[in-house]
């Protein structure tokens, strides 16, 4: 059976440097996405419907996994690809210290043999076997991100301004302007790793300046 390694054929946009600053020009991928908002008060890792939102993620992301390998023509296996998130706000300045105004889209990186077909067929199977009314919010789409500027975060989740001031300073010295969307890529497990070993890539669209 052929195994697809995503990990390997996008290295360059999932495994940048911890200590400098890349850019990066990502192409048009394929995700399982759903979108949302951050309740009044609450946070990512207090806030329910972020939590039914990731459970109908990754239910949809592995039922799609294990369909793919185990079809009958020219079955596919492949490894689910890491968590991503966009956030932003309505209005006003994007600030990482306050969460409770934050909207989002969480999506999950997928093969480019998955179909709109394949993907309705896990959601159906999905619901079945565990019913989440979060699941009929999903959807399956392209996106391209084009030109970024990315970094590696290591350590806590509220360290993050750190690493974005770098990636920041890069950009400026490097004759980009960021102009678009802040973008987590969650290479680790907060629930099995420390704070200080969480890896966080960080990504920002960018364009030369004027």
């Amino acid at each position: 059976m052929e195994k697809i390694d995503m990990k390997k054929e996008f290295k360059h946009l999932y495994s940048p440097s911890n200590k400098v600053a890349q850019v990066v020009d990502v192409p048009e991928l394929n995700f399982i996405m759903i979108d949302g908002a951050i309740e009044p008060s609450k946070e990512p890792g207090n806030s329910s419907a972020f939590a039914q939102a990731m459970n109908a993620l990754y239910g949809a992301a592995y039922t799609l996994k294990f369909k793919s390998k185990l079809r009958k023509e020219n079955p596919l296996d492949y490894g689910v690809m890491a968590l991503e998130g966009l956030w932003w706000i309505e209005g006003g300045e994007f600030d990482l210290a306050r969460k409770d105004n934050w909207l989002w889209t969480l999506m999950i990186m997928q093969p480019a043999h998955i179909t709109q077909e394949m993907f309705h067929g896990a959601v159906q199977e999905s619901e079945r076997k565990k019913p989440n009314p979060a699941n009929a919010r999903l959807r399956f789409a392209a996106f391209r991100e084009g030109l970024c500027v990315q970094m590696m975060h290591i350590g806590p989740y509220d360290r993050e301004p750190e690493t974005k001031d770098k990636m920041m300073a890069f950009a400026r010295d490097h004759g980009y302007v960021v102009n678009g969307t802040h973008h987590e890529i969650y290479m680790g497990n907060p629930l099995r790793a420390s704070p200080e070993k969480l890896k966080t890539i960080l990504r920002y669209p960018v364009q030369k300046a004027a």
